[in-house]
């Protein structure tokens, strides 16, 4: 079973010092309220934290949905518990809402991120910028995933306005009820690909799980009329194996997207913009009123959309704020994402380089 959840011979090198303590891998399918459910050689088992990983555990140290873990698995039916965190090959982080802060791992080691919105009055690029950020950023290949096209009256136009912010990240538009554009996401998910699903409360995320599973394995709520936005449904994050073989991680929708150690992904996400700041006359252009600004230029033809300019400043403003009061520990966790950034900034290479 461990293997159909994307166990693999790399991963058993890694777990070679684990099982030296005589520990099992498993990993995290289900997380909620710090209880855990793990996929293991020996089934699905519950888990809890060691007293030692929560003392110990840094910023984004706990275990997240889509984790390796080493657990100590007991008796049948007693509750394992996990040990340590096997390396993480990508991890969607976010922010952590309120006045605390902090970093939350929202998902580990997934290969791709459906970035779902839905096609009606709540429909925001700017929103889906921050997405893709954070997405860059992971590790993760950003798919942003338009819901509901059968509630849209132009689906084309939703999309044009959509891709011209998507820089380098596919846009489908699709419906869970109709079945429209179901099999382009299907092309993602071949057998041990984990995908996981972000968004906002209300774009279709629980119908879409339903439609890919083939059965009514999410609760599913309405939108409100009045401004096209939704409640969550989902209350926790699962990895759910898909009948193809995929994995799709779903999560509860986000009120909030507060970036956090998303440099490189904002990078990605605006390379249109880092292409032009590259062609203005001196390096260290403000892109106010300095001769031969390109930026400047492109805002004046209209080559670059001016909201859009906007949001990347707001962004990295965002960003700036955040390095600025963070403190020494959180720092530090963000210093041990290097592998994370190294791997965003050879995607967004190859993207200049296409």
């Amino acid at each position: 079973m461990i293997e159909d959840y994307g166990w693999s011979d790399a991963l058993a090198q890694q777990f070679i010092p684990y099982a030296a303590e005589g520990l099992a891998p498993g990993r995290v399918v289900i997380q909620q309220r710090g209880l855990y459910g793990l996929i293991t050689g020996a089934g699905e088992v519950r888990a809890k934290i060691s007293g030692k990983l929560a003392r110990d555990a840094e910023a984004g140290g706990y275990p997240a949905a889509g984790d390796w873990v080493a657990a100590s698995l007991g008796a049948p039916g007693e509750t394992a518990v996990i040990h340590h965190l096997l390396p993480r090959r990508t991890a969607f982080t976010r922010k952590a809402a309120g006045p605390a802060g902090g970093v939350q791992v929202v998902a580990a080691n997934a290969d791709v991120a459906f970035l779902a919105a839905s096609l009606n009055a709540d429909l925001n690029p700017r929103r889906i910028e921050r997405y893709l950020a954070a997405a860059w950023q992971s590790g993760a290949r950003p798919v942003v995933v338009l819901t509901k096209s059968d509630l849209c009256a132009d689906v084309a136009a939703a999309t044009a306005e959509i891709e011209a912010v998507a820089v380098g990240a596919p846009v489908h538009a699709i419906s869970a009820v109709t079945g429209e554009g179901l099999e382009a996401l299907g092309a993602y998910l071949a057998p041990g690909v984990t995908a996981v699903l972000l968004g906002s409360s209300g774009v279709g995320k629980s119908t879409l799980v339903n439609a890919l599973t083939g059965t009514a394995r999410m609760v599913t709520q309405a939108i409100r009329d009045d401004d096209g936005r939704g409640r969550h449904t989902t209350s926790h994050r699962e990895l759910i194996l898909l009948p193809g073989g995929g994995l799709l991680l779903d999560t509860p929708g986000m009120r909030e997207m507060g970036l956090w150690d998303s440099e490189e992904g904002l990078g990605v996400a605006f390379d249109d913009i880092e292409a032009l700041a590259g062609e203005c006359r001196f390096r260290d252009c403000g892109h106010s009123n300095e001769p031969g600004c390109a930026v400047r230029a492109a805002l004046e033809s209209g080559r670059l959309d001016e909201a859009r300019w906007r949001s990347y400043g707001k962004l990295q403003r965002e960003l700036a704020h955040l390095e600025a009061k963070e403190d020494p520990a959180l720092r530090a966790a963000r210093h041990r994402q290097i592998i994370t950034r190294s791997k965003a900034n050879k995607v967004r290479m190859k993207i200049r380089g296409k």
